[in-house]
């Protein structure tokens, strides 16, 4: 069964451009990974500092060597200080 994540990011008022910067670094190198069917990058309409990842994975199996991957690891240590928040959500198909 495949998995969905929900990752709602939510920058620092001073940091927006830095996070959506590093946001937008993650697409390419996460779409190309084994087992990643959709991995796709939100930015709240109503306030820019809040960004969403809405990702869909063929396994949670996938999904975790992709936490383990170096370009998240250098994304987190990036952002690391600049948010406000953080929250994952992981997320099954009921249908």
């Amino acid at each position: 069964m495949s998995l969905t994540i929900i990752a709602r990011i939510e920058a620092q008022a001073e940091h927006v451009e830095l996070i959506k910067t590093e946001c937008l670094k993650m697409i390419e190198p996460t779409r190309a990974e084994q087992g990643c069917l959709q991995y796709d990058l939100h930015q709240d309409n109503a306030d820019p500092a809040v960004f969403l990842f809405y990702e869909r994975w063929e396994t949670r199996e996938a999904w975790q060597v992709h936490m383990e991957n170096a370009h998240l690891k250098a994304f987190l240590a990036a952002i690391e200080t600049k948010v406000a928040g953080v929250v994952i959500n992981e997320m099954s198909p009921l249908v």
